[in-house]
């Protein structure tokens, strides 16, 4: 048998010593199992105990590793894979009532003449009127493998019998972006909520849609987004940056570096640039914010965003269920480490954003303090930008605590406007349809007027909920009558709409419109040290 090298001699050596260890601490477990098993006073439930491990253990490691139930796999893995199985309705409960609030475009519902407002009061022969439905049990009834049958009777207002639909399950699309439209001369405005499978698919034909009027600046709003695919991420940081420059890289103890570096597909590497990122951008987001700003291709308005830089891996276990382990931490192209502080344990990282707002940094840029360590440069105009805990925005938003009352804050915890808006368009949809057979008709001329108040206030009452004094309800008209208008638009059109209404009021896009569209004091920002 031939020598083994000296190197070679080390290398069997710790592996041996690796495996030795792995086995010792797999022996440990399966022994202690073992003794339960055999010796403890009480019958246990075996399975569950190993699910409780693993989960304490994995705790012990980050706030990210996390383990999946086999009955939750399917179900976490449906926002991100794009689709899911099932009729193609959204629907709200309302009076015990289950109500179709809109159907799915392309959906099987959409297709047999399934409309908003009909309320469906039978399924597979079983009442699910008035028998206090939840919505976890509609969603089980509903969804189903593709190909399958499921038999509905709906009630609709005009028609004196119940109507039957055989819906053939499918698969339903779920879609990541939430807006795309022309918001103002030569500007454009995405809003996602994900990055998921099809994201880059829907934005790419947004922006092929929106091409034809000429638009040459974009804002990006990620707003809210929490993440998904970094290879999405990837793909759509690519579409801004130029060819063969760096957009992330990742690198782990056991995990060599990987970088990802821009192609020459990219379709929106000039124009003005910006993006909106709060909070609640993390992750995927933070990969896109941090490489637009590292590269100095576009500016980031809003708040300091979320902070997560840890890059998980799936992993199947042997029943079904999974793990996501955290394998690698991601960095910007300027060598930033977004991921925040976690050493203190879960219950102080899951309470950072209360913190960060009980210190003033939501609400002031001036209480956000950076050691010198975490100060970075930009690639291009050497601007200072910073690493250690999320993007720090070029343009600092801070969050308007008074836009609502307390008055208004009652009223949405217990869904009173919405529920009152649900059955407002219900009563009025013929009406509002002739009335505004387009939305810009809508928009221009929809106005919530005193009995719609008035109607919101006695519900409101019904429900113990009143307001200090009637300043305080004359305050709260300007919040209400936004969200009717905003729902209203939604159920008569789509979510584009709803956001055309919503984003008129919005502080922070205003301020990104008047930068972007202002050639000369968006490049003082990106020229600014």
């Amino acid at each position: 048998m031939k020598a083994l090298t000296l190197p070679l001699l080390f290398l069997s050596l710790n592996l041996s010593l690796i495996a030795q260890t792995y086995d010792a601490q797999s022996a440990k477990f399966s022994r202690m199992l073992g003794l339960i098993d055999t010796y403890y006073v009480d019958t246990v439930d075996k399975p569950k105990l190993v699910e409780d491990a693993i989960v304490a253990m994995l705790q012990k490691l980050d706030p990210h590793s996390v383990y999946i139930s086999k009955d939750e796999v399917a179900a976490m893995n449906e926002p991100l894979q794009g689709n899911f199985e099932g009729v193609g309705i959204q629907f709200n409960i309302t009076n015990d009532t289950l109500m179709v609030v809109q159907t799915i475009a392309g959906g099987p519902s959409e297709k047999l003449g399934i409309r908003a407002g009909d309320r469906i009061v039978i399924i597979d022969k079983d009442t699910v009127a008035g028998v206090g439905l939840q919505n976890s049990q509609v969603v089980k009834k509903l969804r189903g493998a593709k190909g399958t049958k499921v038999t509905v009777f709906i009630v609709r207002q005009g028609e004196k019998q119940l109507l039957e639909f055989e819906i053939i399950r499918d698969k339903i699309p779920i879609y990541s972006l939430d807006a795309a439209y022309i918001i103002a001369d030569q500007t454009a405005y995405i809003k996602l909520n994900r990055f998921a499978a099809t994201t880059m698919d829907e934005f790419r034909k947004a922006v092929d849609s929106l091409k034809r009027t000429g638009f040459e600046n974009l804002i990006l709003d990620l707003r809210g987004n929490g993440g998904g695919y970094l290879n999405t991420a990837f793909e759509l940081a690519d579409e801004f940056l130029e060819s063969g420059r760096l957009v992330v890289y990742t690198e782990g103890v056991h995990q060599s570096k990987k970088v990802y570096e821009a192609s020459s597909s990219g379709n929106f590497d000039k124009g003005r640039v910006i993006v909106l990122v709060d909070e609640g951008s993390a992750s995927a987001s933070e990969i896109v914010s941090g490489a637009i700003q590292d590269w100095d291709r576009g500016l980031v308005i809003g708040r300091k965003t979320f902070g997560k830089g840890l890059v998980q891996q799936p992993f199947n276990l042997t029943d079904g269920s999974m793990v996501r382990l955290t394998v690698a931490r991601y960095y910007t192209p300027s060598g930033r480490c977004i991921q925040k502080n976690y050493e203190d344990g879960l219950e102080d990282y899951a309470a950072d954003i209360v913190k960060r707002y009980n210190n003033g940094e939501l609400t002031n840029a001036d209480s956000i303090h950076f050691p010198d360590s975490l100060k970075y440069k930009t690639l291009v105009n050497k601007r200072t930008v910073y690493g250690g805990g999320g993007i720090m925005p070029d343009v600092f938003v801070p969050l308007d605590t008074t836009i609502y009352t307390d008055y208004y804050k009652a009223m949405s915890r217990k869904g009173i406007i919405y529920q009152y808006v649900v059955e407002y368009i219900d009563a009025h949809r013929t009406e509002l349809s002739q009335k505004y057979p387009d939305f810009n008709t809508f928009n221009q001329n929809f106005v919530v007027d005193t009995s719609m108040y008035q109607a919101i206030k006695n519900r409101a009452e019904a429900k113990k909920i009143n307001p200090k004094d009637e300043a305080e309800f004359e305050n709260t008209k300007s919040e209400m009558s936004l969200l009717i208008k905003s729902l209203l638009a939604r159920d008569l059109w789509n979510t584009n709409e709803f956001y055309m209404v919503l984003n008129s009021a919005d502080e922070t896009l205003k301020q990104a419109v008047q930068i972007v569209t202002d050639k000369k004091a968006y490049q003082n920002r990106l020229n600014s040290k």
